[in-house]
């Protein structure tokens, strides 16, 4: 069962949306264009068009930058953003460069927080990424793995 189709567009008139489902961890850098939910662990950079949420059991560290962003887990780093919220049960630990920022009474914020007067989200196209979908069309449609044991004598 093939879960990629030559036949099948993988562009979208719908805003993607990516996941990093919790007991997942991940590293490294991210470029989204839709919006992204966080349950897991992600540690490294993110660079968003659109939304970023983390969950309750979601935990961040690095910089993030994005258009909005909702924290109800645990944020640790450099973030940049347009709006910020802090949700009940929420921690944010960083230097926030931010047009708005609200905290919930029961949101937690330590650090330091700027206010920005210009987009903070990265001023990115999303034709920047399409590279990635023409690598995903060449793909072939069935890969065979070979095992690279010696058979047993």
């Amino acid at each position: 069962m093939g879960f990629l189709k030559k036949s099948v567009s993988s562009k979208s008139n719908h805003s993607a949306l990516t996941i990093i489902a919790d007991g997942n961890k991940l590293s490294g850098e991210m470029n989204i264009v839709g919006k992204m939910h966080i349950d897991g662990v992600f540690e490294g950079n993110i660079n968003s068009l659109d939304n970023i949420s983390i969950g309750a059991t979601g935990h961040v560290s690095g910089v993030i930058k994005a258009k909005h962003m909702t924290v109800t887990g645990l944020l640790e780093g450099e973030v940049v953003c347009d709006e910020l919220h802090i949700e009940k049960g929420g921690r944010v630990r960083a230097t926030v460069l931010s047009k708005v920022m609200s905290i919930d009474p029961l949101g937690c914020f330590q650090g330091e927080r700027r206010e920005n007067a210009g987009p903070a989200y990265p001023a990115v196209k999303a034709l920047d990424y399409e590279s990635g979908v023409d690598a995903i069309d060449s793909l072939p449609d069935k890969i065979t793995l070979q095992s690279s044991e010696k058979p047993a004598s």
